[in-house]
């Protein structure tokens, strides 16, 4: 790219000498006496010409345009011009070729006709070309207006530029009168966040004497991206008037940023403030109620989306949200009701349900919609094959996995990406074979990422391997070093081991680090609809002693039919019975025994837990279904448990 000297004139003093001429050029034009009703005609004209052009559509009909505007004498009438050169770039018909030979037709070109070759350049590129432009119209004695500089920066955020852009910016504060525009001050916090300064767009935010609601909401959305939504919230709370896009960033926001409830606050704050909804609020709040995984808002919204407009018969991408809701929220067959009833589906309807199949343990129900969709015209993409693949490694599918994944490219024109090796190394690990996983990554043709290793370290706890979890893990220690989950890991696969001196090395790490770790969480639905938390330990619920008393008889019930409790599922060097204690303190558990006793008798109890549930409790969960006789649904964070009889759908294979 061009330096900093060379793309802008640091002196832009016109020729004396062509001031001069344009001065007298300007004279003698503007003392030509035209009778003001055809000055008023030829205005009129201008007008209508600017409306044709407006309405036109294709190429064909800008030239007709453009050949009335020559046989009228208006081809030096810088107003209708700028329009058609506008028109042209709007309809990508290169800057460098027609609208370029239009604009050099004109000898004395105003600042609007030279922004609208500047615009285009800046939308088209070579976007250096914009600058040059710029130079020449100053060095030309013409001054810019602000429409040029908000070009000239959305030039500089689609090339990442913030170089330029700051130079940009000192333009607007030299040539004076700029750097206080809205639509400048607009554009140059779009160039800034775009660039990846933040801070910068936001000092650009505090000294605007004029915002509107497209300054406030350009800064919420790059908080919102960013993870920071105290800040997006603290600017949300100060814009005086709060439109539809506003409060949809701020409710996409918490839910993109793993905060539903506060989603579902916001949302229904905007309903009660009578803003109205869109297409975009509705999947924004639909995601936050698939992370929640609880039905009464599952229900709520699929009725808010109905109400207007939205429903999943008629609208494809909220019936394909849906579709993803009620898979997370343990309602998988409700999910497919929504498919069946969709008039029309895309891949990504057949992906979601077929993701949905994945996540619940129904391979052949997810194989058996892939080949159905196959038969369609529509063609699978890269989370298709995502969601058939997590299907055979939940199913221990191996051959089937990999005869997939061979064909993906050949077949499907799928490329395969790091997130499709992620997934067949969670196959392979899965079934035991986890040096043939570990061969696998040594020749992917990219860099594995987290998820890659991630899936070996699992695979690793699952069958007890310390040396290659301890290779997956120093990988995973370099790409996520703040990653606690990996470090926990790590630590359990020692102690299953009992390699305790490996345990304390890494607890001391943990120490150093500042490492904390996430305390296991679950919650679970009352049948009035409240959502119930419960943490790992923690007996400050108010009904903690029934909890406990039902926890207690159901153990003892479990005990009669042989259950014994895993101890090895506690990774810490203690006596059996501190082992039991903590066990029967899992969050999951006590979730349990509050279903037990706020549903009604042969209700399904569904959980909901943020971590991945354990073997003791997968166990306990096994003998509690078929104790009580009801179906319990667990959903850890890696898939869905559906405990019926004594057995889990997963058939032990997770």
């Amino acid at each position: 790219m061009v330096t900093l000297s060379r793309k802008f004139s640091t002196t832009a003093i016109p020729n004396p000498s062509k001031l001069l001429q344009r001065h007298l050029q300007s004279t003698t034009t503007t003392h030509i006496f035209i009778p003001f009703s055809q000055l008023q005609q030829r205005k009129l004209f201008e007008s209508h010409l600017i409306s044709v052009l407006h309405g036109c559509t294709h190429l064909t009909q800008i030239k007709q345009v453009h050949a009335h505007i020559l046989r009228k004498g208006l081809d030096q009438c810088c107003y209708v011009l700028t329009k058609l050169i506008r028109m042209l770039t709007k309809l990508d018909v290169p800057v460098h070729s027609y609208p370029r030979l239009v604009f050099h037709q004109v000898k004395y070109p105003n600042p609007f006709l030279w922004t609208a070759l500047i615009r285009g350049y800046a939308t088209q590129g070579p976007f250096s070309e914009s600058v040059v432009l710029y130079n020449r119209m100053r060095s030309e004695g013409t001054g810019p207006v602000s429409f040029t500089f908000s070009a000239l920066f959305k030039a500089c955020g689609a090339v990442l530029d913030v170089s330029l852009g700051r130079q940009v910016h000192a333009q607007t504060i030299l040539i004076g009168g700029f750097a206080s525009d809205l639509y400048v001050g607009n554009t140059m916090i779009d160039m800034y966040v775009k660039c990846g300064f933040l801070e910068c767009g936001r000092k650009v935010f505090d000294e605007m004497s004029e915002r509107d609601v497209v300054s406030w909401t350009e800064l919420i959305v790059a908080y919102a991206k960013c993870g920071d939504m105290d800040s997006a919230r603290e600017l949300f709370s100060g814009l005086p008037v709060k439109d539809m896009v506003a409060w949809t960033a701020m409710v996409t926001g918490y839910a993109q940023n793993g905060r539903p409830r506060e989603a579902l606050d916001c949302f229904q704050r905007m309903q009660d403030s009578g803003v109205k909804t869109d297409e975009v609020t509705i999947v924004g709040i639909i995601s936050a109620c698939a992370l929640l995984g609880v039905a009464k808002y599952a229900n709520w919204v699929r009725d808010v989306a109905a109400r207007y407009g939205f429903g999943p018969s008629e609208n494809v991408v909220v019936g394909s949200a849906l579709i993803d809701m009620y898979s997370k929220c343990g309602s998988v067959e409700e999910a497919y009701n929504i498919f069946e009833g969709m008039k029309e589906r895309n891949v990504f309807s057949y992906s979601s349900m077929i993701v949905g199949f994945a996540m619940h343990g129904r391979a052949q129900a997810a194989m058996q919609l892939f080949h159905e969709m196959l038969k369609t015209e529509i063609r699978p993409n890269k989370v298709t094959f995502i969601g058939v693949l997590t299907a055979c490694s939940h199913a221990g599918l191996v051959e089937q996995g990999r005869q997939l994944f061979a064909t993906m490219e050949k077949c499907f024109g799928v490329a395969r990406s790091a997130d499709h090796y992620a997934c067949m190394v969670d196959l392979l690990g899965r079934a035991g074979r986890l040096e043939d996983a570990l061969e696998l990554i040594e020749t992917m043709p990219m860099e594995p990422h987290g998820g890659v290793w991630g899936a070996l370290l699992g695979a690793c706890r699952i069958y007890g391997n310390p040396d290659i979890a301890q290779i997956a893990a120093n990988h995973l220690f370099e790409l996520e070093p703040n990653g606690i989950g990996n470090y926990i890991l790590l630590s359990n696969i020692y102690a299953s081991a009992r390699r305790w001196d490996d345990v304390s090395r890494l607890r001391i790490l943990m120490r150093e680090k500042g490492f904390k770790k996430n305390p296991g969480c679950s919650w679970v639905e009352s049948k009035e609809g409240v959502v119930h938390e419960f943490f790992a330990g923690d007996m400050n619920h108010p009904q903690s002693s029934e909890i406990k008393r039902a926890l207690a008889d159901l153990l003892d019930r479990l005990k009669a039919k042989g259950y014994q409790p895993n101890l090895g599922s506690v990774t810490y060097d203690l006596s059996d019975d501190e082992k039991k204690r903590i066990l029967m303190n899992h969050s999951e558990k006590l979730a349990l025994a509050y279903g037990l006793l706020s549903s009604d008798a042969g209700c399904t109890i569904k959980i909901m837990k943020n971590l991945r549930i354990c073997e003791d409790c997968h166990a306990f969960m096994c003998s509690a279904s078929q104790v009580i006789g009801r179906e319990i649904v667990v959903r850890d964070n890696m898939r869905f448990h559906h405990f019926s009889d004594g057995a889990c759908s997963c058939g032990n294979f997770w």
